[in-house]
């Protein structure tokens, strides 16, 4: 006779096992039409699952976050029957769900094609109104493997036979396709109905460039068609601002074959690249921070001591000389203690802030790489911290402020705050852990900054706090991140004189802001669809002339406004005005100062912003207070 204890602290009792299914129905009939399966003492399971025992149970509904994941992972599913139904010889290997979707891997004589994914998904629309019910059952180990082999899906016999031989084999057959599933799915495909298949690529088996090429098809599913509605237009939103597209339109950077994830940066980028820089820069100085420089090219065995090259090696370029071998540098730690332990370091000099803009190099798989977004080579916004274990919250605290002001000025206001704790490999005491994770909840907490708890994610040296900003359709980059190691300082001889005279190891704050100055341009340019701010501006201001008689005082007005330290250009062709508007609309300029005869003999020019506003005519006087005005406001009204 089980005794079922719901969320809400009410009980049921059975006089015999009962399911998932039957538990739903006597809560309400709206709820069992809704649910999609349930949890038994927190493990997820199936509508169809048999409760027998005392236990805690909850249903899962699409409102759930769990549901949503569940209804994903069974499209996928469904996109593997439908391609089966339509390819018999395609082979299926794996299909897991990721953000905001799904996707399956097919191993097929030919590349699939747009026209290939548009018949797949009519077969699943197909499929979803057959409303086809969904079964578990378990097999064996060795039997599933024959199981499979026989139907000659050689890739899910492989991923079977890498099971522990004690592990049961769960399936999850839907009309005549099976498929290997943990589970749970939706009970039947009349559930789905909110999907749409986006994309075709290409993907290693395994993800090893050595395996072979396999198929890969991605899609979007969502607990309703309002929600994929939406969910598509920010793709297609999404679309219109990709930084590659904008780059090219504005003429900020290249990448190109010879240098595969390396960023050619123009005259413009690089503009809007330098002001970022030297923002960083200023704001760094003003809390404390002295930087540094340290070397590309480090010997092998320093990335040995620090415990990299064992666990990087794979991403690590690696140079010889003289019969000695180089990396080059991936990230910057190591060689920040090697400054830190030049002479002799007391307490009374802790914390120590040293910054770097570190240009790193990583092997990033070329199928990984991604405009500005994944590169090969990359500058960071990087500082370490070497404190006391007493002064961690209060750094911590510190730098919780400074990134909310750095955010702010770049426009991003929305941040969202994860802390990842212990994993099971780590080193150091239970009792620094506790000291470390405790600081980083108790800064957060003490700015009354809502956080979620990542459990077993910190790395293996120490806990860390990962920042999070939402762009303006809604996209979340992760960018800053603070974390605390007790491992490093250690293993690269760091130690400072406490005031007790005794040689203790410093506590290292690993640091970033920004991330990669790449990676968040790409973010910048994709969150203001190539519209920066004044302060951003590769140009900020214009000077355009109606005909040839302007052109002498344009060339004033633009190098008034240059003397003042603001980035002017002039455009003194012998084109229409409504032509040359037009085009540095187009290109983003802030400001456009038009001048003609009118505007020449009063001395001003007349005033558009790139959003055809008209602000009538100023003098270049006023002008530049109102652009520095907007400048020192970094833009905000």
């Amino acid at each position: 006779m089980p005794v079922i204890t719901l969320p809400d602290g009410t009980r049921r009792e059975y006089e015999q096992p009962v399911t998932i299914e039957q538990i739903a129905m006597d809560i309400g009939p709206g709820l069992a039409r809704a649910a999609l399966a349930g949890k038994v003492d927190g493990k997820p399971v199936d509508l169809s699952h048999v409760v027998g025992h005392d236990a805690q149970v909850s249903i899962i509904t699409p409102r759930d976050e769990e549901g949503l994941e569940i209804i994903r992972h069974s499209t996928a599913h469904l996109l593997a029957q439908a391609v089966k139904d339509l390819y018999p010889g395609a082979q299926v290997t794996i299909g897991p769900v990721i953000e905001d979707g799904f996707y399956y891997d097919f191993a097929y004589e030919r590349p699939f094609t747009p026209e290939d994914l548009e018949k797949i998904e009519r077969r699943m629309k197909e499929l979803v109104k057959a409303d086809i019910p969904i079964e578990r059952r378990v097999m064996p180990r060795d039997e599933a493997i024959e199981f499979f082999r026989r139907m000659g899906e050689d890739y899910k016999a492989e991923i079977i036979a890498s099971i522990p031989e004690d592990e049961p084999i769960s399936l999850y057959a839907q009309d005549g396709f099976v498929d290997l599933c943990r589970g749970p799915h939706v009970p039947s495909t009349g559930k789905l109905g909110a999907f749409k298949l986006t994309k075709v690529a290409g993907a290693y088996w395994r993800g090893d460039p050595n395996n072979e090429m396999l198929q890969r098809i991605y899609g979007t599913a969502w607990a309703d068609k309002k929600q994929l509605k939406a969910y598509l237009h920010r793709l297609e939103e999404a679309e219109k601002r990709d930084h590659r597209r904008i780059g090219r339109q504005l003429d900020l950077f290249h990448m190109q074959e010879e240098a595969p994830g390396m960023v050619f940066w123009h005259p413009p980028g690089w503009t809007v690249y330098q002001t970022v820089q030297q923002y960083m820069r200023d704001r760094q100085r003003a809390h404390g921070y002295q930087e540094i420089n340290t070397p590309q090219i480090v010997d092998l065995s320093l990335w040995e001591k620090s415990g990299h090259a064992a666990k990087f090696a794979d991403d690590m370029f690696m140079v010889e000389s003289e019969g000695r071998q180089f990396a080059i540098k991936p990230m910057n730690c190591p060689c920040h203690i090697q400054v830190f332990n030049q002479g002799i370091r007391s307490y009374r000099d802790l914390p120590l802030r040293l910054a770097e803009f570190g240009s790193c190099h990583r092997n990033e798989l070329s199928g990984a790489l991604h405009g500005l977004m994944r590169v090969r080579g990359f500058t960071q916004d990087d500082a370490h911290i070497f404190c006391t274990e007493d002064q961690i919250q209060s750094e911590v605290s510190a730098f919780i402020d400074f990134l909310h002001e750095v955010y702010a000025d770049f426009g991003f206001t929305e941040v969202i705050y994860r802390l990842s704790t212990r994993p099971e490999q780590r080193v150091g005491s239970d009792e620094v852990w506790d000291k470390a994770e405790q600081a980083l909840a108790r800064a957060l907490d003490d700015k009354d900054l809502p956080w979620e708890e990542l459990p077993g994610e910190g790395a293996f040296y120490g806990p860390k706090i990962e920042f999070s900003l939402k762009d303006c359709i809604g996209r979340v980059w992760q960018c800053g991140t603070i974390q605390v190691d007790f491992s490093m300082p250690g293993r690269l001889g760091a130690h400072y004189v406490a005031e007790d005279g005794s040689r203790q190891t410093p506590v290292m704050l690993h640091r970033a802001i920004l991330g990669s100055f790449e990676r968040f341009i790409g973010i910048l340019i994709e969150h203001y669809a190539g519209k920066f701010p004044l302060w951003l501006a590769p140009t900020q201001a214009v000077v355009l002339n109606i005909t040839d008689r302007q052109a002498e005082y344009a060339r004033q007005v633009e190098n008034a406004l240059r003397e003042k330290g603001f980035r002017v250009s002039s455009d003194l062709r012998n084109e229409k005005i409504g032509f040359k508007i037009r085009e540095h609309t187009l290109q983003r300029v802030p400001y456009l100062l038009i001048v003609g005869d009118k505007e020449q003999s009063s001395a001003k020019v007349a005033v558009r912003t790139r959003s055809g506003e008209d602000l009538g005519a100023m003098s270049p006087d006023e002008v530049a207070a109102r652009m520095q005005s907007e400048i020192a406001s970094r833009g905000r009204t």
